[in-house]
């Protein structure tokens, strides 16, 4: 049974930083891949930052170059570093993951991707 379980989310000022953590179990991460995605109250949820197995990686262009996703494979974890918050990234985030997905290039659509966590909110004031 694939679980996904997020922590890391919390309540910081514009400008600061936060670190998301996804711990997955039930799965190994060969051939996976692996996402952030958001959702703000009223707003479809979104792919903020996208990983595969080979490292490579992928961001929409709000986030590019203030967020970092990052897998750690020995321990099972997703990471997203998240720096020059802006009250703009305040949403729940969500860890997602595909785990035979192939490909060279990662997903960020909503429908590539089978298991979800149960989010981590996420809120930056100005």
């Amino acid at each position: 049974q694939v679980q996904l379980v997020e922590s890391g989310g919390g309540s910081v000022q514009a400008g600061g930083s936060l670190r998301l953590s996804c711990a997955a179990s039930g799965y190994t991460y060969s051939s996976s891949c692996m996402a952030w995605f958001r959702q703000a109250p009223g707003k479809e949820r979104e792919g903020v930052a996208g990983i595969i197995s080979d490292g490579t990686t992928r961001y929409a262009g709000s986030v590019k170059g203030r967020f970092t996703i990052s897998q750690d494979n020995a321990k099972n974890t997703l990471y997203l570093q998240m720096n020059m918050l802006k009250p703009e990234d305040t949403a729940m985030y969500y860890c997602a993951a595909a785990p035979e997905c192939g490909g060279s290039w990662p997903p960020l659509a909503r429908a590539a991707f089978t298991y979800w966590g149960q989010g981590t909110q996420v809120t930056v004031s100005s």
